[in-house]
């Protein structure tokens, strides 16, 4: 199965910030794998009820994907500027 490729670039406590990495002609980006991600994070315990997973989109684009704790991905979230910058 085909998966998208993603790095961590920063976890704290209550965050963490993943990037999108491809090559996309290879594999689905985390946007287009969002489930798979979710899912992959939360059974390696990088992922845990309370952390917000944000994430740089295959363009560049900053935005939050939403959990619900279980590893199960709930939906998409645009990041505001503010919360980028406290990370």
């Amino acid at each position: 199965m085909n998966r998208a490729r993603f790095g961590v670039m920063r976890s704290t406590a209550t965050s963490l910030v993943i990037e999108d990495l491809g090559p996309w002609d290879q594999h689905p980006t985390v946007t287009n794998d969002a489930e798979g991600v979710v899912h992959r994070l939360h059974v390696s315990g990088r992922l845990s009820p309370g952390v917000r997973l944000f994430y740089y989109d295959s363009d560049g684009d900053y935005s939050e994907l939403k959990h619900d704790g279980a590893g199960r991905f709930a939906g998409f979230a645009p990041a505001r500027e503010e919360e980028h910058d406290a990370l």
